[in-house]
């Protein structure tokens, strides 16, 4: 960014507004329009070097508006030289914290400077970064103050290893407050889920039953009641596991395999499940129960039910099912699209059959309730 090159960007206003020593307000707003021309991809090298430059000199400025107009407007960009994010890292919070927390220039090394110097607002911007490496989170986990190991552990883009979950479970594993920040991850090791059941709310209990897959034998007791304080609806466990072999195995030895659960599964849409379930009833591998259960021609899945000893009733709810399943088509894969997913085939199965189960019926309709009512909160935590 040569001078004739700032000129050519700038008004003359702006450049006077820069060099201004007694106004800091226009000296910020300038700072702001010469901080986004330089965050730009479309400079040349020189351009790139002499606008390195320029925000060296801003960093330096002695008035807090302008190196917090420095900070923000640069915060996130991959142009900031690292030795100014971390000159700006280091100075008061209003301009090192939106540094600390979005600049892509600042490494492991920096952050974990940041961490150890010990202040907890700075640590919690450290663990709330989107990508946050587990050496970091490990450091975090070590030293953090409680509410940026909370931080981190609610964050999606912090990676944690086996080591850092067994590290906090260690260090905060009376803090249910703390803890509680794990199931807002989208996955978490079944091990891990485990260890919270015990430590953890019933509200957030609920939470993390609804959300993340439980050890299959450590489901099939919690429906069966075997612990008081939670009941797990084993439809959408099912579709959370990670193992479904494993699941299903765990449910015939428990005697909760029934047609019931199997087709109030398959309303849901958890067709891996249904095969495996009918691949452990038939006593079949997966693949040739996949093979008989899609068969384009109706001598498949007829041939595969009976071999499960299922009870021919049931048949025509199955076959409405999977021809409505094999009919949509899901988006994403996020919460919301599941949702719509799960809506129109429960829509398209009841409308196209008529015999279905009623019990089934009104369980679908009220999980699908549920499911609403998730996305509403979800909406409004983010939202708020």
């Amino acid at each position: 960014m040569t001078v004739q090159t700032l000129r050519a960007r700038l008004t003359r206003d702006d450049i006077v507004r820069l060099a201004d020593q007694r106004d800091p307000e226009a000296r910020a707003l300038a700072a702001r329009k010469v901080c986004a021309r330089f965050a730009s991809d479309l400079l040349t090298d020189e351009e790139r070097a002499t606008g390195a430059e320029i925000v060296r000199v801003l960093a330096e400025d002695a008035a807090e508006l302008v190196r917090r107009a420095l900070s923000v407007t640069l915060q996130r960009s991959q142009h900031l030289p690292p030795d100014v994010a971390r000159k700006l890292a280091a100075d008061i919070d209003t301009i090192a914290l939106p540094v600390i927390a979005g600049s892509p220039v600042l490494d492991d090394d920096d952050l974990i400077e940041i961490v150890r110097a010990g202040d907890p607002r700075r640590q919690t911007a450290v663990a709330g970064r989107a990508a946050v490496s587990e050496i970091v989170v490990g450091e975090i986990i070590e030293v953090g103050a409680p509410e940026a190991v909370a931080m981190a552990a609610g964050n999606d883009g912090a990676l944690f290893n086996a080591h850092c979950y067994a590290r906090t479970f260690e260090r905060f594993g009376d803090r249910s407050d703390i803890l509680e920040r794990f199931v807002e991850r989208s996955h978490l090791p079944l091990e891990v889920t485990e260890k919270l059941i015990s430590k953890i709310s019933d509200a957030a209990m609920t939470r993390l039953v609804n959300r993340h897959a439980l050890p299959p034998q450590l489901a099939v007791e919690l429906a069966e009641g075997a612990r008081e304080r939670a009941t797990v609806d084993l439809v959408d466990q099912a579709g959370l596991s990670p193992e479904p072999r494993r699941f299903v195995q765990q449910l015939q030895l428990n005697g909760r395999l029934t047609p019931s659960l199997m087709l109030r599964a398959l309303f849901r849409g958890h067709m891996t499940f249904f095969e495996h379930c009918i691949a452990e009833l038939a006593e079949i591998d997966h693949a040739k129960a996949w093979l008989l259960i899609h068969d384009a021609g109706p001598l498949g899945l007829e041939a595969v039910f009976k071999r499960a000893g299922l009870p021919e009733r049931v048949l025509p709810a199955v076959r409405a099912a999977l021809s409505a399943w094999h009919s949509l088509e899901i988006g994403d894969g996020g919460a919301r699209e599941i949702a719509i997913f799960r809506r129109r085939l429960t829509e398209r199965i009841f409308t196209q059959f008529q015999g279905a189960p009623e019990r089934e019926l009104a369980y679908c309709l009220d999980r699908l309730d549920a499911d609403e009512a998730a996305l509403r909160s979800a909406d409004i935590r983010a939202a708020g």
